[in-house]
C-alpha cells in the first residue's frame, strides 16, 4: 500500500524554482494533480482529447480564449473544455494547481518545443 500523506501546498510550490514547467504533486484514478508557477505568456494551444483544470492558489493569471480573456484569482478555478484554444498569461508570478488526465502534454496540439515537458518531476 503508497503512503497517505498530506500535501502542503506552500511547501511544495518552494520547491519548484521556474516558470511553465509542471511537477506531479499527486495522483487518482488516471488523473495528475500538477503544480507549475507560470510567468510572462506561454503559447496558443488546444488539448484533442483532454479538458484541463487551472485552480490558482496565490497571485494571478489571465487564460486568453480568441474570443474574451478570464482572470483568475486565489481561489478561483476555470475549466478549459478539451478542444478549446486558450492561452494563459500571467503579468507576475502566479502558483497554479491543474488538475488532468496523466496523458496531458502541457503544449497540447503544438509541435514539442522547449517548453514541452513530457516526462515530469515528481515533488
Amino acid at each position: 500500500m503508497e503512503s497517505i500523506d498530506k500535501v502542503n501546498l506552500a511547501a511544495k510550490f518552494d520547491q519548484i524554482p521556474d516558470h511553465w514547467n509542471p511537477r506531479i504533486a499527486g495522483e487518482l484514478n488516471g488523473q495528475q494533480v500538477k503544480l507549475a508557477k507560470f510567468k510572462g505568456p506561454f503559447e496558443w494551444h488546444h488539448h484533442e482529447h483532454e479538458d484541463e483544470f487551472f485552480l490558482v492558489v496565490k497571485g494571478s493569471f489571465d487564460m486568453e480564449f480568441r474570443d474574451k480573456t478570464v482572470t483568475l484569482h486565489p481561489g478561483e478555478f476555470l475549466i478549459v473544455p478539451r478542444g478549446v484554444e486558450h492561452r494563459p498569461v500571467a503579468n507576475e508570478e502566479a502558483e497554479v494547481l491543474l488538475f488532468e488526465p496523466a496523458s496531458t502534454v502541457n503544449t497540447g496540439n503544438l509541435a514539442p518545443n522547449e517548453r514541452t515537458r513530457t516526462n515530469l518531476e515528481r515533488l
